[in-house]
Parts: structure tokens; sequence; C-alpha cells
């Protein structure tokens, strides 16, 4: 019934109502005989509130679709009508409300800093108490920039369309390309009242300092996702403060973390360096940052947060629970190869796959990460019945299924793949490839790295080379590699999207060429066991059982747990011929384009399991920078995150 679920509806009133947030309505919205016998009942008006009320009960609960049909609202004054439209996301009628509105007031200025902006003030509002969630919030923007861009040809070209809270730069740092939560905040940011300039993806930090200063911004806001950008935000950082910058720094990001921002970046930037965890985070810290009566607080609390942090971490770093290399390699996964058989693949050398068919990647879809990506939290199906969540979770869901079928019908997105199986051994912690006949050079040399913390019992200190038969052993042993992509045309798509002002749209189609790539490597890899390497040929698993990884044989990817440094992409991508065969090529900082992509390694044998290498000794880092031919600073800052030490400065 709405929002309101009743319990005891009785002549003497209402004993209690458990009210769902994720199904809130605007009060006035609600249909004025609804309301009223709500009403009657709530306040106990009427003797015969509770059966006028179970009168209509059953068109309260017809659904979304006899509510969408309700046109009552569009009886109310255009004020309202942009409000309404705005906080329920609704775009049909915004191009006539706005020029209704834009013939009632003196400026079409007057438009935007008046119902609209109302209107949006609504949104965040309803935002931060938690009455509305991200997917309906990136909604609102768009009715938000149809009826701006509707009102541009009649702006005054030297004035900015309507005031702001202040001016945000955004951008992905160097090298990284990913940038879906980069959007959402800004477009959150900007439902709230910020102006939001967005520099895109790659973006060095000359250009991000240039723009701050050109611009005269308040704040800069930094994303990333690859553990390389990690390091990159610390220049940024550190050039800021060269270049005698004092406005705040935010971090945001998968891969980042209030640890990192306390120890690595803000020691570089004597302004204020904050970590933000999420879209629903950024609007109240930015608000405070930009205050003139709660900045200091919010900065001195956060300053002596991080003081701590560093305290606690430099009292870990000088003596962390890590054994030497040569124990770890002492305590190694034992495997009894001399009872080892194993399998030969199909073929040998590389297979490419061109134009795969999007139909049959969509049904290995994993969709508890696509709800993740617009902050709603659950696990799916599960999520679509939430009691909080739940209405929006399915309206998002519905959303998703249409565009999906539009790029399966459509052929929207292009998928390409290129795996190869290699004859490969085992030679310490690394593992070589031999050539297709398997002659005793090495065509290439993948790098590994070991656990080194200390393990009790049984358990082992993992490292993948385990996985594959020693040289010394004379077995010959085998290793997979795979590159996917079904990211063709996303970007196109996106970008199309945004320059119809249509952000909700453009998010959805880099979420779903996610889920599409994520799901193509699910499906290789169901075709390797059963197919081509054919040691499992007769797997019968449904997809949760698949998405929960109930098979034999892993396929770790570079920049992982299993394997954090993500150089070994370069290595992969060489033996792949990634580029020739598949058109996916590697940014500077190892990250691959297009973004909607996976690689990595199949590993066969039954015992194959994935792992974190966690944190490890400087012996061990000496040992890879010489296995690897690199320098050793080099390597220490590829491998920061996994550091269980204080480099040297």
């Amino acid at each position: 019934m709405h929002s309101v679920f009743l319990y005891h509806a009785t002549r003497a009133g209402l004993d209690m109502a458990i009210v769902n947030a994720g199904q809130l309505t605007v009060y006035e919205n609600i249909p004025t005989d609804l309301r009223n016998r709500v009403e009657d009942v709530i306040l106990n008006r009427r003797e015969d509130a509770a059966e006028r009320l179970l009168e209509i009960a059953d068109q309260a609960k017809s659904g979304a679709k006899s509510r969408v049909e309700d046109l009552s609202w569009r009886e109310e004054s255009v004020e309202r009508r942009l409000e309404y439209a705005l906080v329920r996301g609704i775009t049909e009628y915004i191009v006539e409300d706005t020029e209704e509105a834009r013939q009632a007031l003196d400026k079409p200025l007057d438009v935007i800093e008046g119902p609209l902006m109302d209107g949006m003030n609504v949104v965040g509002d309803l935002f931060g108490s938690g009455k509305m969630f991200l997917p309906q919030v990136v909604k609102s923007a768009r009715v938000m920039k149809q009826s701006v861009a509707y009102l541009e040809p009649y702006l005054d070209a030297e004035k900015k369309p309507g005031s702001t809270k202040g001016k945000i730069i955004m951008a992905t740092v160097k090298g990284d390309v990913h940038d879906i939560g980069k959007n959402i905040v800004g477009v959150v940011l900007q439902c709230n009242g910020y102006d939001v300039i967005d520099l895109g993806v790659m973006v060095p930090y000359t250009k991000i300092i240039e723009v701050a200063n050109e611009e005269k911004a308040d704040i800069i806001g930094l994303s990333g996702l690859i553990t390389p950008s990690l390091e990159e935000m610390c220049t940024v950082g550190r050039e800021m403060q060269r270049a005698g910058m004092s406005i705040p720094l935010l971090i945001g990001g998968a891969t980042t973390s209030k640890a990192h921002t306390a120890v690595k970046i803000s020691p570089n930037y004597e302004s204020p360096a904050i970590h933000v965890l999420d879209a629903s985070r950024a609007v109240g810290i930015a608000s405070h940052l930009l205050s003139d009566t709660r900045k200091e607080a919010l900065v001195e609390d956060i300053a002596q947060e991080y003081e701590a942090i560093r305290a606690k971490h430099d009292g870990k770093s000088g003596g962390r629970n890590i054994i030497s290399l040569e124990d770890s390699r002492a305590n190694r996964f034992d495997i009894d190869w001399s009872t080892t058989t194993p399998a030969t693949p199909s073929f040998t050398g590389l297979r490419t796959f061109d134009a795969y068919d999007l139909g049959d990647i969509a049904k290995r879809i994993d969709w508890t990460p696509f709800f993740r990506t617009w902050d709603l939290a659950g696990t799916y199906p599960r999520i679509l019945e939430d009691d909080v969540v739940g209405e929006v979770a399915r309206s998002l869901k519905a959303d998703a299924d249409e565009m999906l079928k539009r790029i399966i019908d459509e052929k929207w997105f292009a998928a390409r793949a290129v795996i190869g199986f290699w004859p490969a051994n085992s030679v310490g912690d690394d593992v070589e490839l031999y050539g297709v006949e398997g002659e005793n050079a090495p065509l290439a040399t993948f790098h590994f790295l070991r656990q080194q913390m200390p393990k009790t019992g049984t358990r082992a200190n993992m490292c993948l080379a385990d996985f594959i038969a020693p040289k010394d052993t004379g077995i010959s042993d085998w290793i997979g590699t795979f590159a996917v992509t079904a990211g063709i045309g996303a970007d196109e798509r996106a970008k199309a999207y945004e320059a119809a002002g249509d952000d909700y749209s453009s998010i959805m189609v880099k979420a779903l060429a996610d889920r599409f790539a994520e799901a193509f490597a699910e499906h290789m890899h169901e075709r390797v066991r059963k197919e081509f390497w054919g040691y499992d040929e007769a797997e019968n698993l449904d997809n949760t059982a698949l998405i929960k990884e109930a098979y034999q044989g892993i396929r770790p990817a570079p920049g992982y747990p299993a394997c954090p440094d993500h150089t070994e992409k370069g290595i992969l991508f060489d033996v792949l011929a990634a580029t020739d065969n598949v058109g996916m090529e590697l940014t500077e900082s190892f990250a691959m384009l297009p973004a909607a992509a996976v690689s990595g390694y199949y590993f066969a044998h039954p015992n194959s399991a994935y792992f974190g290498v966690g944190r490890i000794g400087k012996d061990q880092v000496e040992d890879y920078a010489v296995r690897k031919g690199m320098d050793f600073t080099d390597v220490e800052r590829w491998l920061a995150p996994n550091l269980g030490y204080t480099p040297e400065v």
C-alpha cells in the first residue's frame, strides 16, 4: 500500500506501521483518495476508516503499472509537476513543462534557479536521508539535463546556467580507463547543486592541476580502479603541493582506502586529502569542505583519524608478521607429481573468436556485482525482494533487461576472445612456456609471487607456480592463457547517451558491458574445461554453481590477489598477441582497453585454488626483481600495496 504495510488496522486506529524506505513516495503525490483514506486510519478520523481503506486496497496493490498511469499529478502547478518529474525520473513531459515554466517566469535562468533547483534539492534531501537510492538519483539527473538542454538556446550566452554550491574537478588518473564510479559520483554531486567538470579517464596530473587553476576549482576528485592508480594519486598530491595548491583533494575508487589515503597520499599534500567511500558520502564531505562553519571541524577530525592510522601503520611496518622467502618456499603447496598425469589440451597455441554470440554470453551474467555498481547492497536474486531496496532493484533490473535485449538484438557490442594452451613447467616460482612443438627453450616466462605470512598446521605458503609440474620432474604439463572483451562499441554508445544528457543510460551501458566481459570470461572457461582442455567433460553446473566456482581449475588474472603484479599483463598480451588478435591494448599502467575486458591464466590441476598473496618481504621483492630483470625500485612501486615493509625514500 505504497510505502506502508499496515498491521492490525481496526476501528481503534492504527496500532503499528512498518515503513519501507525503498518504496517511499513524495507525500503530496499519493493519489488524493488513497491519501485521505490512509490518514483516516492513522488519525482515527472515521468509524469506518479501516473498511474504506480495504475497499481500495486491491487498487493500491496493483503495482507500479497503475501508479505510472495515474496522471493526476499533471493537474498540479508547473512547479509541482517539475518537482514530481525530477523525483520520479519521468522525462515524458519535461519539455512541455519546462516551456510552460519559461513562459511564466521572467528569464529562462529563473526556471533553472527556481523550480528545477528546488526539485533537485528535494532529490538531494531524499537521497541524503536514505529515502531515494542511486539509480533513482541518476534518473533525476537525466530529467534535469533534458530540461536544461531545452533551455540552453534561450539562455543569455554570457551567463552560466544556474547557481552553484562549488566547482569540482573530477578525473580518472593517468593510466586508468575505468570511470563508472567517477561518473556516478559526478552525477550525484550535480544533483546536489555542484558544478562538476569531468576531465575523463587517463588524465595526467599536469592537466588536472592546469584545469583546476584555470577554473578556480574548489575541490579536486580523483578516481582509479587498478592498483597502479594508487601510486599515481600520490603523484598528483605531491605535484599539487609543489604547485602551491591548497584546495581539498578527494580520493575514490575500488582499490582506494582510508588507510592508503592516510599513509601514502596525505603526507604528500599539506591540505586536506580525504578518502570518499561512495557516492552517498561525497555530497556530505563536499558540503562540509565548502562551508565556512563546518570545514575546520571536519578537517581536524580527519587529520586526527589519519594520524592515528599512520601511527598504527608505522608501529607495524618495522615488524610485520612475515617469514623469510626461504622458509615460505620450504612450505610450498605440495603435490605428488609422481601420481599426477596432467590433462592434454585439444590444441596447442592460439585460437581466436570473433563476433561471438552475445546471447550465449548473457546466460552467464552474474547480476550481483551489477547492483553493487549502483550502490545497492544484496545478492541477486534475493535483492529483488529486499525490504529496503527491493522495489528500486526490480526497477533497475527491468531497465537493464530492456537494454540487454537491445544490446543482443541490435549487436551493440562486439565480443572477441583469444585463448592459448602451452607446454609448461615451473622453475621455482616462475612458469616457463614452451613452443607449440614443446621445444626446450622457453617461449616466455610468467613470474609469480609467494605468500610470506606464517602458516599453521598443514597450511602451505601458496604460489601459482605450485600448480604446474616442476621442470626437474620431467613431467610435461600445460598452462592456459586468455583475453576476452565484450566492450567493443560500448564507449561509443555511452558517449552518445552522455551527449543527449542521459547519464542513466550511459552508466547502464558501461555497467552491462562490464557484466558481459565477466560473463564472457566465465563462458570461455566453461568451454575450456569441457571442450578445449576437456579435463571435466561431464561438468553440468547451473549459473549459480558457476558463480560460486564449484568447478575444477582456476583462471587468476594479473593485478588480482593471487598474482598482484599488473606488469605481468605485458607478457600475457605478448603471448596472446592480444592487440592483433582481439584489438585489446594496455595503457602505460597496464589497464586494459576496452575497459570491459578480462585476461589471465588457466590452471587445470584439481588442487589449484584462489588465494591472496598478501604482504611480502623485501627479500622476495629483491628476488622477484632479479627474476623479472627489472629495477628494484620499479618493482617496489608496482607492488606497493603488497609491501610488508616501508621502502626507503
